[in-house]
């Protein structure tokens, strides 16, 4: 049943349910770029070329900055870093000649574009 509210109290209820709306979709919205982030760690690591394997191992994420509002992720490679460019774009060869690259930054990348769009729309729809 709705309560009733006093004209001059007005103001202050709805900016408290606005306050509490936002805090809600933030937690969600965060929760949803965590999740995003280990899922493309998991997809970096299964789909990156492999030698050793070093280098595939060697994916992980950080939370940069994370404020009641605001959430960055950094998503690197802490064992074989220098690798990510060559092996993404390709490179020339010492006597010539090229190596062609094998995209899977960037396809990890936009799926995870992707995902976290939708999240964001699921978490924004509750």
């Amino acid at each position: 049943m709705a309560r009733k509210i006093p004209l001059n109290e007005l103001e202050a209820e709805i900016v408290k349910e606005l306050k509490a709306y936002s805090d809600e979709v933030a937690e969600g919205i965060k929760k949803a770029v965590n999740d995003v982030a280990k899922e493309t760690v998991r997809t970096l690591k299964t789909t990156s070329p492999r030698d050793t394997g070093k280098y595939a191992r060697g994916w992980t994420f950080k939370v940069e900055f994370e404020s009641p509002e605001d959430i960055r992720v950094r998503i690197s490679n802490r064992t074989k870093w220098q690798l990510t460019h060559l092996l993404e774009n390709g490179h020339a060869k010492v006597n010539g000649g090229r190596v062609d690259g094998k995209p899977h930054i960037r396809l990890a990348e936009q799926a995870a574009a992707d995902k976290l769009v939708g999240a964001v729309k699921v978490v924004i729809k509750k």
